[in-house]
């Protein structure tokens, strides 16, 4: 992994058991630049913001709904990538109302509206 002599990765997950499994494989490439948090993630994003780290990032991955605290993280012209904001095309489909599509619809309205970003949808895999 290529990163300038400064930067690091952040990471925050809660379970310990997948987190191990991860933590062998970034060892063994040699990944030294990753910092680790076992914690929950509104807690870990809102110790960044307590210590003054509003603003510093490039990059930030969410996989739930945590982003009003990475983009009071994200630096001007930074990215934010979001999971599942598809659903496996639930989120287009009305009929579906389960607690889950309805949250990632919210999210994806709440973003969609929001002035400060420019949103796009870039289908990996879903």
């Amino acid at each position: 992994m290529s990163l300038p002599a400064d930067s690091q990765i952040f990471a925050c997950d809660i379970n310990e058991e997948y987190t191990a499994i991860a933590w062998r494989y970034w060892q063994q490439a040699g990944l030294a630049k990753i910092y680790l948090r076992l914690a929950p993630a509104l807690e870990s994003l809102d110790q960044l913001l307590a210590i003054r780290q509003a603003g510093t990032f490039d990059f930030a991955f969410i996989d739930a709904s945590y982003d009003e605290r990475c983009l009071q993280l994200i630096r001007s012209r930074g990215l934010i990538a979001i999971d599942n904001v598809l659903w496996s095309g639930q989120v287009a489909n009305f009929q579906i109302q389960n607690n889950s599509t309805q949250a990632i619809r919210s999210i994806n309205q709440k973003l969609r509206n929001d002035e400060r970003i420019t949103l796009s949808i870039f289908l990996i895999s879903d």
